[in-house]
């Protein structure tokens, strides 16, 4: 698939991981239906992907497709992690682009056009949402511990991996559909260290890779366990001792 495409045909799959979101889930997904309705994409589908939740996770997202039938609930085999369910999402996923945003939207689905709008200028085919680029656009801090965690790990991430980025965890990014498909069928990491190794092999195999401020702002009942985060750290060190091991080719 080429990357200009003609902006009257273009289409997007809007992936959406969630575990236990029953309360959070449809408000986001209004919000993602509206902002569809106002025609950003002629083309579009929204995949919920339901990692095992305890709750009304899977039925919430059902009863939304009456309001947008391009939505499509997918089910993983139990609780097998974010990094897990995005990839099931992505491979079924039917758009020339493949966005994944977290359930609660701390990212607004509006800053998918700036994604968009930079990849097409940069000829990239991936685009990922930073917060680091520009703090001015984070609405709502997290707290002083998480906020310099995140800077702790991704300096160390830079120094392990090589990747450029400054912000790698923040849950929203861009894909062309075609490198998406060649990226994540040879990820292999099911937690939330998934998003540097995807970012990892797309570089190694030649995808041009683009960071890009986005708005922010932090949304309180978080998935992410303090002992996750800190478990995250191994993360890099495993994506390259796979490289290494050639488990990516």
């Amino acid at each position: 698939m080429g990357l200009r495409q003609n902006p009257l045909t273009r289409s997007i799959s809007i992936i959406i991981p969630a575990y236990n979101e029953e309360k959070r889930l449809p408000a986001a997904l209004k919000q993602v239906i509206g902002y569809l309705q106002r025609g950003n994409w002629p083309y579009a589908e929204i995949v919920v992907v339901d990692d095992g939740s305890a709750d009304g996770t899977a039925q919430v997202a059902e009863r939304m497709q009456q309001e947008f039938p391009a939505l499509r609930v997918l089910r993983n085999p139990g609780n097998r992690g974010k990094g897990y369910a995005v990839r099931h999402g992505v491979l079924e996923c039917r758009g020339e682009w493949a966005l994944f945003s977290d359930a609660d939207l701390s990212a607004p689905i509006e800053e998918l056009d700036k994604l968009w709008q930079a990849a097409e200028q940069a000829g990239a085919q991936v685009a990922v949402g930073s917060r680091a680029l520009d703090r001015r656009l984070i609405g709502v801090h997290q707290s002083w511990f998480r906020e310099n965690a995140g800077r702790v790990f991704n300096l160390v991430m830079r120094i392990i991996t090589g990747l450029p980025f400054r912000d790698t965890q923040c849950g929203f990014k861009l894909f062309e559909a075609g490198a998406a498909r060649e990226i994540f069928r040879r990820q292999l990491l099911d937690g939330f260290g998934f998003d540097v190794e995807v970012l990892f092999i797309g570089r190694r195999l030649g995808y041009r890779e683009i960071e890009v401020p986005v708005r922010w702002n932090d949304v309180a009942g978080t998935k992410v366990s303090t002992w996750r985060g800190v478990a995250a750290f191994a993360d890099p060190l495993l994506v390259r001792w796979n490289q290494i091991r050639g488990r990516y080719r």
